[in-house]
């Protein structure tokens, strides 16, 4: 049988098969009123037909700590109970299907503030819902980009106390497991990288100081989060900068550092903190840097990028390069990928009483 469709333990969950959905927000969540930030009928619809297509594991996208942590207006947020009962429909359709619901808990940083994607994805003011982004500095993420507002050591320390909220308002939301958003040149990327982090005081210059923030947080979630339930991480393990930005050997020394802090799974990703590099983009071109990390520490991994066709993943498994494979614009377009693949590889995935027809 494929690794595809073998089940994976961390910790007391146990996920169903290899195959998991990545988060991909949707911009979708009302910009301002009572339900600002809650998910909709469309975030459940989303949500549940990959469900039912047989998804092992569906992160929710990313979800912000506070308002000013959401990438756009209209982005999840999981600060008020509001938003806590309205996740609790989602989970719990998510559960009835047998896939385990996860979460990722983000801050958006010098890149908040942005209109919707379809909408040019440019920055927004107060007249169109927006605010002012922070940062670890006064460097803007783009000639277009606001100058974000250089957090103070009280108001770091506050961010990090409103991710360990965000985690307890996770859980009674449903969620199995919890993931940090470290990546993709968001708030805590910003501080990993001397491209984004200029400080001079305890959380900038030094390796050990840019990481210092994102421990913080590990910390934090991991002192609220269930010890039965595992806490992962994404990270971008390449700024793809030359020089002076964050590189694949600081991926390295973090994860090990991030393992030993409890985290039980590295979500490897690449990118997103500077404007105009140029990426090699092609199938699975993101996967070296999670085979990396798998082969140099003891942190389980989860490959992404452009892996499309149940031969490459189960390639990848079987080859050892990661343990589990996030298809993100692939369920997308087919929803029911899992099911799918799985039919074709002659392995079992749970199909719904009402599809029975196409057993």
């Amino acid at each position: 049988m494929s690794a595809l469709f073998q089940p994976y333990s961390l910790r007391e969950v146990t996920i169903p098969n290899r195959v998991w959905m990545p988060p991909m927000c949707q911009y979708s969540a009302a910009p301002e009123g009572p339900l600002t930030g809650a998910p909709t009928d469309w975030h459940f619809a989303h949500y549940a037909a990959r469900a039912t297509g047989g998804t092992g594991l569906i992160i929710v996208e990313a979800t912000a700590v506070s308002p000013e942590g959401r990438i756009s207006p209209y982005d999840l947020g999981i600060w008020n109970d509001t938003q806590v009962e309205a996740f609790r429909r989602i989970t719990r359709f998510l559960v009835e299907q047998g896939t385990v619901p996860a979460v990722q808990l983000a801050h958006a940083g010098r890149k908040a503030s942005t209109d919707r994607p379809w909408k040019g994805g440019a920055p927004v003011g107060p007249q169109a819902h927006g605010w002012q982004p922070v940062g670890p500095s006064a460097v803007p993420f783009a000639e277009d980009h606001p100058v974000p507002t250089e957090l103070t050591t009280t108001r770091i320390g506050e961010i990090v106390g409103e991710f360990a909220d965000a985690a307890r308002r996770a859980l009674a939301a449903g969620f199995e497991i919890a993931e940090i958003h470290g990546a993709h040149g968001y708030l805590i990327g910003n501080f990993l990288s001397p491209h984004s982090n200029h400080r001079t005081d305890e959380y900038g210059g030094s390796y050990e100081n840019r990481t210092r923030f994102a421990l913080e947080v590990v910390d934090a979630v991991r002192a609220v989060w269930p010890d039965d339930k595992p806490l992962f991480f994404r990270i971008s393990a390449t700024d793809w900068l030359e020089k002076d930005g964050w590189t694949s050997d600081e991926t390295v020394r973090l994860a090990r550092e991030l393992h030993a802090h409890g985290v039980d799974l590295l979500d490897v990703s690449t990118g997103g903190n500077a404007s105009g590099v140029r990426i090699p983009v092609g199938p699975g071109y993101q996967v070296p840097f999670a085979a990396r990390v798998k082969a140099e520490t003891p942190m389980p991994v989860a490959a992404v990028g452009l892996i499309t066709d149940a031969e490459q993943a189960g390639k990848i498994l079987a080859n050892g390069e990661a343990d589990a494979v996030l298809l993100g614009r692939e369920l997308l377009r087919n929803p029911s990928w899992a099911r799918q693949a799985a039919r074709e590889a002659g392995a079992e995935v749970r199909v719904p009483d009402q599809y029975h027809r196409s057993v």
